[in-house]
């Protein structure tokens, strides 16, 4: 699949742009950043708030909602875009491929929508929701953000295609937050 004309040439531009824009100590920065273990810090101080706020009990069922939202994120992202779009990524577009600055090997065959954009707005809008800290809120969303840009830096996907996934994300950490209320407030903890 291929998006209309004016969108597709925008998106080459931009990502031509951001990963045209590379030096060695980016590239090795959103290497990282595209990685998990640079967040362990951060994913164990929203772990300890997280359990300091609500208690251990409503703390477990919170850890278990953010799996379903990862595993919902995930799983969607792939079996309902990307297998059905099949949106080539831009490092394997044979007219990109060699333009593109690559860090990394470029993953899957297909990009849209990125389950990294998916994944990490998905949880910022879940936990966000959750605990109604607007500073938190601003931390969460940009570290999605950059989660994000990091992928077009690598030139693994399309600015659309990380844009595709911030919204989907959204959505699925809004409704899975939309239960996880609806369920506390009619248990033993609401």
């Amino acid at each position: 699949m291929t998006f209309p004309e004016p969108i597709q040439a925008w998106d080459e531009a931009l990502l031509l742009l951001i990963n045209g824009a590379h030096t060695e100590f980016w590239d090795n920065a959103m290497l990282a950043i595209s990685g998990n273990l640079i967040w362990l810090p951060i994913y164990i101080a929203l772990l300890a708030l997280i359990f300091h706020k609500f208690g251990w009990k409503v703390a477990i069922i919170i850890l278990l909602s953010t799996a379903v939202v990862i595993t919902l994120c995930d799983q969607i992202s792939v079996n309902a875009f990307k297998e059905r779009f099949e949106r080539l990524r831009p490092c394997k577009e044979e007219h990109l491929a060699a333009q593109l600055h690559m860090v990394k090997n470029c993953g899957g065959y297909f990009g849209f929508v990125s389950s990294h954009a998916a994944n990490t707005f998905g949880v910022a809008v879940f936990i966000s929701a959750l605990m109604r800290n607007w500073w938190l809120s601003i931390g969460l969303i940009l570290w999605a953000a950059v989660v994000s840009y990091s992928r077009v830096y690598l030139g693994v996907h399309y600015p659309t295609d990380v844009l595709g996934g911030a919204l989907l994300g959204s959505i699925i950490g809004y409704i899975v937050f939309l239960f996880f209320r609806y369920g506390i407030k009619r248990s033993k903890f609401g």
